[in-house]
């Protein structure tokens, strides 16, 4: 496998921005291979994942790319005071990584995971575009910005959700959107979600799973004894890269 660190500008961000990406080292002429945006942690950057797990051994039983962008403490969103971050790595970052390397651009050669701050925004993803992704997974995620807030300081999450962010349908809010895709017609992603029991975010992953049932969108849920740690989501890795390529292969039947 390739690991590559990339510094490229963002015209969205108006200011340099960095990921990493994992690559298999053979990519023939003209081979376009599935891409997964593995997104980090509220304190975590691009090289976490790499640093903290067996990514890169996992992927070589694989032939994907795997690109993990910086956004920071932004939680995948458009700030209401600070950067367009969910529409940097929903529209501009695609973008970029499709015109320099050869990645697919089918649905079913793209998925999106993450851990906690990541998995609220891989859920987002899936949720608000299910038309670009087979499939999602959320490690332990932060699934419930309206009962986050105690995760931050000052002003730092209004500095995120706005003043707003304890209304309903919040256009920050994976209920929300659930229910906005639910009601859409589309065809949705395949959605895995994972939490360990001792998990702090443990009961706003039960209350986002059962909204989720009742909707009746499916979604493959795991949870195992467990603590918010990288012990846990490295145990999970496999589970999770094995559920993706599986979504996979069964989109490409379906369509």
């Amino acid at each position: 496998m390739a690991v590559i660190h990339m510094d490229f500008f963002s015209s969205v961000l108006g200011m340099t921005s960095s990921v990493s990406i994992v690559m298999p080292q053979d990519v023939q002429p003209g081979e376009k291979l599935p891409v997964l945006y593995m997104l980090h942690g509220l304190s975590d950057n691009e090289n976490t994942w790499l640093r903290q797990t067996t990514l890169e051994y996992q992927l070589s039983k694989y032939r994907m790319f795997v690109v993990m962008p910086n956004v920071h403490r932004s939680f995948y969103s458009d700030m209401a005071h600070g950067r367009k971050y969910w529409t940097y790595v929903s529209e501009e970052l695609p973008k970029i990584v499709k015109a320099m390397f050869p990645i697919s651009d089918r649905r079913e050669d793209t998925f999106a995971a993450g851990l906690s701050m990541g998995g609220y925004g891989a859920m987002k993803l899936a949720l608000a575009y299910p038309e670009r992704y087979a499939a999602a997974a959320s490690f332990s995620g932060a699934l419930d910005i309206h009962a986050i807030e105690n995760l931050f300081e000052g002003s730092e999450f209004t500095d995120i959700f706005g003043d707003a962010a304890g209304t309903q349908e919040h256009k920050d809010d994976l209920f929300h959107l659930a229910n906005v895709a639910a009601k859409s017609g589309k065809e949705l992603p395949a959605l895995y979600q994972c939490c360990g029991t001792e998990d702090f975010l443990y009961a706003d992953n039960i209350r986002f799973l059962y909204h989720i049932k009742a909707l009746g969108i499916e979604l493959t849920y795991e949870e195992e004894t467990g603590l918010h740690e990288w012990g846990y989501w490295n145990m999970k890795l496999p589970r999770v890269l094995e559920f993706l390529t599986g979504a996979a292969k069964k989109d490409a039947v379906t369509t």
